[in-house]
């Protein structure tokens, strides 16, 4: 902490994190705001995940507090999305296609996958949308499967649980699935791989309404 910083009181702490995250426009680590408000990383954390239950309680905010494993973001309110497109001339751009939010929610109920995994799931190849969605840095390569070939392994990002206003793939909404390897596809024996029916899955990842451009700020 800078030896020039007035040290704040419990109140001016929530403040002071509101206008730090308000200003940042993006993730700020629990790390980066101990260090600025003189708190162990572990104090800031329990700090901001108290501060967001009663931030988020309101419904008269037009913005929300979102708490991540390591980091917090301020984020608009998904309703209000359509008025703040209308405001700062957005035409295009914040939903993503049928095909996206199939293969994100085969990934995000079995990560981590292999494309070869998810065009079985799909029954169409599905490289197209996989190379889409990481540059989108929705979902990202983890490693490799150790099998013939070495393909790479993808998983849900950070930012994806923004963008739908998720803290964990634990939030997602329940689903109940059988569990068993892809036919053709070596599984690790401590990875239970379910396998989704028709567009199960895909409907109850629609549920958290995605913006792929959820508005930060």
């Amino acid at each position: 902490m800078d030896n020039n910083l007035q040290k704040l009181n419990s109140k001016d702490i929530e403040s002071a994190i509101e206008a730090i995250l308000f200003a940042a426009g993006h993730p700020v680590t629990y790390e980066k705001l101990g260090e600025v408000l003189d708190l162990f990383e572990s104090q800031v954390k329990s700090k901001v995940k108290d501060f967001a239950q009663k931030y988020n309680s309101d419904p008269k905010r037009g913005i929300m507090l979102l708490t991540f494993e390591e980091s917090c973001q301020l984020c608009t309110k998904e309703q209000y999305i359509p008025y703040i497109k209308e405001a700062l001339g957005i035409r295009k751009g914040g939903n993503l296609s049928n095909s996206s939010l199939e293969v994100l929610a085969i990934i995000a109920y079995n990560e981590p996958v292999t494309r070869a995994f998810i065009d079985t799931v799909r029954k169409v190849d599905s490289a197209y949308v996989v190379n889409s969605l990481c540059e989108k840095n929705l979902i990202e390569a983890c490693g490799r499967l150790d099998v013939p070939g070495r393909p790479n392994i993808y998983r849900t990002t950070p930012t994806f649980l923004r963008c739908f206003g998720i803290e964990s793939l634990e939030q997602l909404p329940y689903i109940d699935l059988p569990r068993a390897p892809a036919e053709g596809e070596i599984i690790p024996l401590d990875i239970e791989i379910p396998i989704p029916e028709g567009n199960q899955s895909k409907e109850l990842l629609e549920q958290l309404v995605p913006n792929e451009e959820n508005t930060e700020n």
